[in-house]
């Protein structure tokens, strides 16, 4: 014998009210459905864009923007790099073994930014290959983030509005970011050297080897950059 369970009168009557409405959800649903595919099938385009009102706008939104990541804009050109640059690229690629094609937004950044804030580009460079090796994704045991291995928790001000933390692990943002750092570093230091070591976090080193590790870094770019000039 199998017990039967009694439910309330109370219950029942909100089950059935319950799958009414979900009955008349899935019929509304289903209509909409079919309105669509037949006014697609007749080509009527207006009434497809009235439909398309009824899906959430944010749902919308995100699949344009995503679309948008990866179709350039039709009067949209790539920066043209230096012939300064392009030697060093040139360099960084057979060395660091990265495409010409991953480096070319990084070094039009460093370009752009060492321009806007009156730094040395190769100099940029040059801490991206001791900070990180060209690894967007490196991150330090103390939580510095990116090419060039910029910390979030004193630099999220530098971040454009529209950017998370993630941001960081952008090559571009970060470059930009880091940029800003270095520069701020140098002005607060009197000079290149000292700037290097407080981006370096190694101020309190006599030797000064983080920024001599970085000028040789620059020094061999520059050399780089005058072979291919040659």
């Amino acid at each position: 014998m199998f017990a039967t369970t009694v439910f309330p009168p109370a219950f029942l009557r909100a089950l059935f009210a319950l799958l009414a409405l979900l009955q008349k959800f899935l019929m509304a649903a289903g209509m909409v459905f079919l309105i669509g595919l037949a006014c697609l099938q007749a080509g009527h385009s207006g009434l497809i864009e009235g439909l398309k009102t009824l899906i959430p706008a944010t749902e919308v939104t995100d699949g344009e923007e995503d679309a948008s990541d990866f179709v350039p804009s039709a009067g949209e050109s790539p920066p043209v790099l230096s012939p300064r640059m392009r030697g060093a690229l040139d360099y960084v690629s057979r060395r660091y073994r990265v495409s010409t094609e991953a480096l070319e937004p990084i070094f039009a950044t460093a370009q752009a930014s060492g321009k806007e804030l009156r730094i040395d580009p190769l100099l940029i460079i040059a801490v991206i290959g001791v900070e990180s090796g060209f690894n967007p994704f490196s991150q330090s045991v103390v939580g510095a983030k990116g090419l060039m291995q910029v910390l979030p928790r004193y630099h999220m001000d530098k971040l454009p509005e529209e950017a998370d933390r993630l941001g960081f692990l952008d090559p571009v943002t970060n470059v930009r970011v880091g940029a800003k750092v270095l520069h701020e570093s140098t002005r607060r230091s009197g000079g290149v050297e000292s700037g290097l070591q407080q981006f370096g976090g190694a101020l309190n080193d006599p030797e000064r080897r983080y920024s001599s590790r970085v000028l040789a870094e620059r020094q061999r770019l520059e050399q780089a950059a005058q072979r291919f000039r040659a």
